[in-house]
Formats: structure tokens, C-alpha cells, sequence
């Protein structure tokens, strides 16, 4: 399928959807039952409420369930990673946190699955895991359009799963 291009597409004509908005393609987290409503998360507190999970105050009398993304978290499965490397991530480290951690707060309070699991952090390297496809697409977007450098998109043909590489040396 092809749309024309967007911010994030070519400047010069049409680009492929790419696997986070393939319908085919499903979160093998994702509960193919209905919630009861209320439901609340008791480990992380979000609240299933019309038909999704929302950021809100716990509802007297509310169902306990874990939500998708706490499951992930405890199974330690993400479902991205986020790499970067290059000597500029020792030199600029700090932005670069503020840049992926930034990310995960615009996205977060109307997408409560879309969290940021673990930064593990080493010389010329940060590894970001994530509990979604989408938040590390948006941090690599961000990196990108921030530093520049090589950015590569790598989505598993098989499932629920993006890993972004993301380098700059100089």
C-alpha cells in the first residue's frame, strides 16, 4: 500500500506503510477478550475505561488486571529496541537521554502502553527497550531530525517487533 508522502516520508513522492500500521501484524500481548470496564492495572494504575487504557483516577469497585505493557515489562519482552552508537553518544550523551526520555513523556499520556522499559547505557552505546513498536519509531524520528546521523528501521517479518539503529561518529 502506498499514501502520498508525509513528514516522515519521502520528500520526492510516495512511501510504504511501514509494519506499525499493518493491521495484519498483532501484539502477541494484546487480549483478544473485552475488559469488563472499569479495570484498573495494579501495577502500574492505568484505568480501562470506554474501551481503552487511560491515564485517570481508580474507579470504586474497579476489576485488577495487568494491562499489556506491565506484562511485557515483567516478562522483560519488549517489543522494541532502541541502539545508539557512534563516539557522539559519548559526547553528547545527556541530550540524547533528554531526546528519547522527552519522547516517551509526549507520548505516554494518551498512550499508556508506550513506554520506555530500560536504558542500559555503555561506552559509544544506549540501548533502549520499549513496551510498543510506536515509541521507538518516534524516538528514532526524534534522534534524527535533532543530530542527523544514519538511521535504520529494521521491523521483524515474523511479529511484534522494531528495532531501530540509529549511529553517528563524528
Amino acid at each position: 500500500m502506498t499514501v502520498p508522502a508525509t513528514p516522515f516520508g519521502s520528500a520526492t513522492g510516495p512511501r510504504r506503510w511501514g509494519r506499525a500500521q499493518d493491521r495484519s501484524v498483532t501484539d502477541p500481548y494484546k487480549r483478544t477478550k473485552k475488559l469488563h470496564e472499569p479495570t484498573v492495572c495494579p501495577q502500574c494504575g492505568a484505568v480501562y475505561h470506554e474501551g481503552r487504557w487511560q491515564w485517570r483516577e481508580r474507579p470504586a469497585g474497579a476489576h485488577e488486571e495487568l494491562c499489556q505493557a506491565c506484562h511485557r515489562i515483567n516478562d522483560a519482552f519488549p517489543a522494541g529496541v532502541v541502539t545508539l552508537t557512534g563516539r557522539f553518544v559519548d559526547a553528547h550523551r545527556d541530550a540524547l537521554l533528554h531526546v528519547i526520555r522527552r519522547q516517551e513523556e509526549l507520548e505516554k499520556p494518551e498512550h499508556p502502553f508506550n513506554r520506555i522499559m530500560n536504558i542500559e547505557e555503555a561506552p559509544e552505546r544506549v540501548v533502549v527497550t520499549t513496551t510498543d513498536i510506536h515509541l521507538p519509531h518516534r524516538i528514532g524520528r526524534a534522534l534524527d531530525s535533532a543530530f542527523g546521523g544514519e538511521l535504520d528501521f529494521q521491523y521483524d517479518e515474523d511479529g511484534y517487533f522494531l528495532r531501530v539503529d540509529w549511529r553517528r561518529d563524528d
